[in-house]
């Protein structure tokens, strides 16, 4: 089945998180995206492909099934070969600190005077307005945007366990190029798409926000808070482990007692309803912690998924790389890295047609695609050896071979 954006050609001048995000979206689903990489000057490409720690999987996790051109942009063939390819492109995304593409002259404004059907996806910290000339992280628009504070204990701020507005503010981003393509098909004109990590994370919480405006009551941090439901809880049970279990229904509150035999709370006045048992989970709490705690995880959760009540074992991040489920629906599948380790990636968490979106190419070298891309603009051999000079050694010697397959 072909893919939805086969034929679109996506230049990005992405780095770190937020910026290959857009671009991974776009190339899982067909579109043809080529990662122009910095060279020169000290520089050897996006500088997350050398992170380490929490940030090792960021390359190969955000920048599969694309290509990499290197080029030194500081030189005028770099900035002229760059030019070049933008004119074949259907869509330009950057995610670079406010007025770097402009220094460049490969800005909007500039490239649209260039090509008027350009769509050009702006991925930065801030929209436009008085923080615009903030430097913004994840962790910066989490503190200042509530999001560090609902995750925390009171008093204590704490942020998300993962780059939630890094992913999201590019998945927003490749929304809105998606959104800008559908619009050019009916008025012949590109435009400029912007996203930012703030205003991604204000929408996260802002159920809070709409809370606190419908009850005049401010929300506390999600440790702290009055659950919405009465069993809402993570439990320690035998031997140690944890488990989330979750009672949301009155009906679900009948099933939970029936199986584990509670006639005297089923039978409790003070309990009939969700609310009700909402207002007594200072003493139902506690007594449900002590009548659980004699059983294991792995009971618990043959009993809640037979009796179709929500449930959840604490899982690590690196424990997913078995479950069952993402094995037996293809949510995980082989990535190739530079080195010839071969690893699992996680694919997009939806389906065309029932199929899950495939790694059709591996993690690309830098400046591996520079040879099939830039002949592809007109330039002989010679030309493109001098545009890779300053390739590392190791990584200048592919120049001209041919390009790995997925």
């Amino acid at each position: 089945m072909p893919l939805p954006y086969e034929g679109i050609r996506v230049v990005e001048f992405t780095h770190m998180v937020m910026g290959p995000t857009c671009g991974m979206v776009l190339a899982d689903l067909g579109a043809e995206v080529i990662k122009i990489e910095p060279i020169g000057h000290g520089r050897s490409g996006d500088s997350t492909r050398q992170l380490i720690g929490s940030g090792a999987g960021f390359f190969p996790l955000f920048n599969r099934n694309k290509k990499s051109v290197a080029l030194d942009l500081q030189t005028p063939e770099g900035k002229e070969a760059a030019l070049r390819l933008i004119a074949t492109a259907d869509i330009v995304s950057e995610n670079f600190k406010a007025g770097t593409m402009k220094k460049l002259g490969l800005d909007y404004e500039t490239l649209k005077k260039l090509n008027s059907r350009l769509i050009y996806v702006s991925l930065k910290g801030f929209l436009p307005g008085p923080y615009e000339h903030r430097t913004a992280l994840d962790e910066v628009v989490q503190m200042m945007g509530g999001l560090a504070y609902m995750t925390g204990r009171p008093g204590d701020p704490l942020r998300a366990g993962s780059s939630v507005n890094d992913i999201m503010g590019g998945m927003f981003g490749a929304m809105g190029a998606m959104a800008a393509l559908a619009q050019r098909a009916q008025t012949g004109v590109g435009q400029e798409v912007q996203s930012a990590l703030f205003e991604n994370n204000v929408l996260l919480v802002a159920q809070h926000m709409l809370q606190y405006q419908l009850t005049g009551k401010a929300a506390e941090p999600m440790p702290a808070r009055i659950s919405a439901w009465a069993i809402y809880d993570v439990f320690e049970v035998k031997d140690g482990e944890q488990i989330f279990l979750a009672v949301v229904s009155d009906t679900a509150w009948k099933v939970f007692c029936e199986v584990f035999d509670f006639a005297d709370l089923l039978s409790d006045d003070r309990l009939t309803s969700n609310n009700a048992r909402v207002q007594e989970r200072s003493w139902l709490i506690p007594l449900l912690r002590e009548r659980l705690c004699v059983h294991s995880s792995a009971h618990l959760s043959e009993v809640f998924e037979k009796n179709a009540l929500p449930y959840a074992p604490i899982t690590a991040p690196h424990e997913l790389l078995n479950d069952i489920h993402l094995k037996a629906t293809g949510g995980l599948a082989p990535l190739s890295m530079n080195d010839g380790q071969e690893i699992q990636t996680v694919l997009l968490p939806l389906t065309l047609n029932h199929q899950r979106l495939k790694v059709r190419s591996p993690v690309p070298r830098l400046g591996e695609h520079n040879t099939e891309i830039l002949s592809g603009l007109g330039y002989d051999t010679q030309q493109i050896e001098k545009l890779s000079e300053s390739l590392p050694e190791t990584l200048n010697q592919h120049i001209n071979a041919p390009a790995r397959k997925g």
